[in-house]
């Protein structure tokens, strides 16, 4: 063999390379996720947003929830014996209120328990998500945050009740027509996300305490990417175990930033069909 032969095969060795990386990494993740589905007893589903390079020039590509994401964890609740429970371990900072609302709503229909996981944060969406089930387990460091609708505006995105308040500060007669249309959507996004919320978790807690936690987490309280610790969450009424499973940080540096070049699925599960989560085995 020739030095240019060699050289060939090397470069054709190397761009195999990251897909080997891959498909190890991969298969190390089902594994986990097998062996957390069955010490849990559960359904298994990972919805984990890092960010990732892509190609040989290393371009950052931010992940957030998105139509693909619904689709799979829908999937994946309808593949699910109504009586086997599901735990959802998510880690990420929002997306598409759609999306999100998607598998809130597939959530809390399950009739099994479904638990949240959540080892490190779950922003926006991902907090929508948590309302949706019946358990938080959270690490006492992970945070969830507000849900306030958020909306575009000259080419940025800005909060709801912030435009809001400009016609509280400002007369209408100097407020732009736009400005008007925006603030009448913001008042109709503001309360169909409250009221999504009061239903997600007034069976949680009494009324009036449903109401105000909706009230909170959808008005503008906060920034939109203000961290909600344990501690608040818990003297909101929003309970949460802190009791985060070992196998699940395990499982999270699984999930390193990649630059394989290839985009990995944001949502894993192991592929049983109905009835026979209870029999997987490692």
């Amino acid at each position: 063999m020739g030095g240019l032969d060699l050289l060939f095969l090397l470069i054709f060795l190397f761009s195999f390379q990251p897909v080997v990386y891959r498909k190890m990494l991969q298969n190390a993740r089902l594994a986990k996720i097998r062996e957390i589905g069955k010490k849990r007893k559960s359904r298994v589903i990972t919805m984990i947003h890092r960010q990732e390079t892509i190609g040989f020039w290393g371009i950052p590509l931010a992940r957030f929830i998105d139509i693909e994401d619904s689709e799979a964890i829908i999937r994946a609740i309808n593949m699910t014996d109504d009586d086997t429970p599901i735990d959802l371990i998510i880690h990420t900072p929002g997306g598409l209120v759609l999306a999100a609302g998607q598998i809130a709503r597939a959530l809390k229909r399950h009739k099994a328990k479904t638990t949240v996981i959540i080892p490190h944060y779950a922003m926006s969406g991902g907090t929508l998500i948590a309302l949706a089930a019946d358990e938080i387990i959270m690490d006492p460091n992970a945070v969830l945050g507000p849900v306030d609708p958020q909306l575009g505006f000259g080419g940025s995105v800005v909060p709801a009740a912030s435009i809001l308040r400009v016609l509280s500060e400002k007369p209408v007669d100097k407020v732009e027509d736009k400005t008007l249309i925006l603030a009448d959507i913001s008042r109709k996004a503001i309360k169909q996300m409250e009221s999504f919320v009061y239903a997600l978790v007034k069976d949680k807690m009494p009324e009036e305490k449903a109401k105000e936690v909706a009230h909170e987490l959808t008005t503008g309280k906060w920034t939109h990417d203000y961290p909600l610790t344990v501690e608040e969450l818990t003297a909101m009424g929003i309970k949460v175990n802190t009791d985060v499973p070992q196998e699940v940080y395990e499982l999270m540096e699984l999930y390193r930033a990649e630059s394989s070049g290839l985009r990995r699925p944001s949502v894993e599960y192991v592929p049983a069909p109905s009835g026979r989560i209870k029999d997987l085995s490692l």
